[in-house]
């Protein structure tokens, strides 16, 4: 199992919050039209994360969580995987039970260090969106995590994101780091400033009134 699942769990729980782990459907093929990289139609992971927030959502008084604090974090591919879950207003699949009644939108979104969020074709120092990117002033309080030496995933990526959600009236947050790379997840860095950085989402969650 990927560790950034597991070891954020541990920390969540440590916070005296409940944590689920999605698994989802992985890897899905992006298609090229005119060498240029398209979304799906359909996204089969943002289905699962849509039909898991339901059914929490249905069955909260059974676990022993509050249904209006559901929050969702992830990081790089789950980091966008979030993001559609936040801006997506409707299900992307036909209603199948009462489960799907309930609302599919996380109550707050954590993002750490995103991707397939920015459109390159004009040049890398813009901050011009993937035409798949839509967004919605229903989306939640959103914090971005990013580090500026991130080789993979640019720092323009969660910039852009960020400033299309203001634009929209969301509320949003970001906690940018010097250095940290890619996939730092929760393990201690040699940067002790980047290794600090659950304690400034604690910190984030008690502000909104999440925690």
């Amino acid at each position: 199992m990927d560790l950034e699942g597991t070891e954020i769990c541990d920390w969540v729980v440590r916070q005296c919050m409940t944590c689920v782990v999605l698994k989802y459907r992985t890897p899905q093929v992006w298609p090229r039209v005119n060498g240029r990289q398209q979304r799906p139609e359909v996204l089969l992971g943002l289905e699962d994360a849509q039909r898991a927030m339901a059914l929490l959502r249905q069955d909260a008084t059974t676990w022993g969580i509050d249904p209006q604090k559901i929050g969702v974090i992830g990081f790089s591919a789950g980091a966008y995987l979030v993001a559609n879950m936040s801006n997506t207003d409707e299900r992307t699949y036909p209603l199948t039970d009462a489960a799907d009644r309930q609302s599919s939108r996380p109550d707050f979104a954590i993002i750490a260090y995103t991707a397939r969020m920015l459109d390159n074709s004009n040049g890398r120092n813009n901050l011009q969106l993937q035409p798949w990117v839509t967004f919605s002033a229903n989306a939640p309080p959103t914090l971005i995590i990013h580090a500026m030496d991130d080789a993979v995933d640019d720092i323009r990526q969660p910039m852009a994101y960020a400033l299309a959600l203001n634009d929209a009236g969301v509320a949003v947050d970001m906690r940018l780091y010097a250095r940290g790379g890619h996939a730092f997840g929760m393990r201690p860095t040699a940067d002790p400033i980047m290794t600090d950085w659950p304690e400034q989402v604690r910190n984030w969650l008690l502000g909104i009134g999440m925690l």
